[in-house]
């Protein structure tokens, strides 16, 4: 297991943690119903997914 060599001082910690941060989910329109969806994922209004009716709604 890798163990740091020497203490990293509260600047640089704070710096490093700074950078976590949480990007926004990415939806696209749907080309049918143009309700914003997931990516490469069935629409959950009309139920259809690459121009064919995958889902029952």
């Amino acid at each position: 297991m890798a163990v740091p060599k020497r203490k990293m001082s509260r600047s640089n910690t704070r710096h490093r943690r700074a950078q976590w941060k949480v990007s926004a989910v990415a939806t696209v329109a749907c080309p049918q119903c143009k309700s914003a969806k997931l990516p490469h994922a069935a629409c959950s209004v009309c139920g259809t997914y690459n121009g064919r009716q995958v889902l029952e709604v």
